[in-house]
């Protein structure tokens, strides 16, 4: 029977797996190993995983790692040899695209104007036809998994254009036409009112948008990250914002946590949110039936679903 370590914060939401057993930890106490020292075939790491990475070396038998977030870069560089990694696939998908909505609609339509007016106790109305919005606008969707597709969605309730891009060009779907190739990226930017970043952070997509991608767009365009920082070259977003021909909304920054007194911080035309992205109700509820399917899994396969490191072997030709 495989023995798994699970997060208490899961609890009153996890029901039990036949076949399965389950030992819960508590994350707060950090002087401990999962599992108290016993055999462990599977470790589920907390929300704030934190130290609990570094201490996967330390759960004996340990065969396989399920982490909480989407994201998994930052668990590479600790992961034992022989041991699998999945990441937490559609968990994170409706909340994350929810707030890149939230931070493209404050962007556009100028909401942090209106609270620094309220709290002047200033009744500022733009012009009629001034301001921006998104109904109309067209929305470059940089990354198309699971996070890039929950907010096509709500992208195109809100009457946008759709342009999906994704590491290999593919047949659409119910939501776009196509999926273009990131080859074809510099032709699809100048036509971009939004640019949404949704793509893992890989050494492939590290810096990805950087100085000459950002000089595609067109001025007055909106860049809005919910990836990762390292996606961005922050010093060329500095620079293009700081001279009023971008605009930025950032769940993500690079460094991060972002440091007091960092020009980003004062740069106009940027909106900060500190990675919240995954801060929903809605997660430990859907984090635990996504760990009852991977433990399904585990105990039918041997193995989990969706592993991310290391990279399972490509299909034959």
């Amino acid at each position: 029977m495989p023995r798994v370590a699970i997060p208490d914060e899961l609890t009153a939401h996890l029901e039990p797996v036949d076949g399965v057993e389950m030992r819960f930890y508590d994350p707060r106490d950090r002087e401990s190993v999962p599992g108290g020292g016993e055999d462990i075939d599977v470790l589920v790491l907390p929300t704030i995983a934190g130290s609990w990475i570094t201490k996967m070396a330390l759960v004996p038998g340990l065969r396989a790692v399920i982490l909480s977030s989407a994201g998994y870069e930052h668990a590479l560089a600790y992961l034992p040899q022989g041991v699998v990694l999945a990441n937490a696939v559609g968990v994170h998908d409706t909340a994350t695209a929810e707030l890149a909505l939230m931070l493209a609609l404050a962007a556009q339509r100028d909401l942090v104007r209106a609270v620094l007016s309220q709290q002047e106790g200033e009744w500022a109305r733009p012009a009629p036809g001034q301001g921006r919005s998104l109904a109309d606008s067209r929305a470059l969707v940089l990354g198309y998994g699971g996070i890039g597709k929950a907010l096509a969605r709500r992208l195109l309730a809100s009457e946008c254009q759709v342009v999906a891009v994704a590491s290999q060009p593919r047949d659409g779907d119910d939501l776009v036409d196509q999926v273009h190739g990131i080859e074809e990226l510099p032709d699809l930017l100048p036509e971009a009112d939004l640019l949404f970043i949704s793509v893992p952070l890989l050494p492939a997509t590290a810096g990805l948008v950087g100085a000459e991608t950002l000089r595609a767009l067109p001025d007055d365009a909106l860049v809005v990250n919910v990836a990762r920082g390292g996606v961005v070259d922050t010093d060329a977003l500095i620079a293009e914002c700081a001279s009023g021909r971008l605009r930025a909304a950032l769940d993500v920054t690079d460094p991060e946590p972002l440091p007091a007194g960092h020009p980003l911080w004062t740069t106009p035309g940027v909106l900060i949110t500190p990675h919240v992205g995954g801060a929903s109700p809605a997660f430990l509820p859907r984090m635990a039936s996504y760990v009852r399917t991977q433990l399904a899994s585990y105990r039918d396969t041997g193995t989990l679903q969706h592993v991310v490191a290391p990279r399972p072997p490509a299909p034959a030709a």
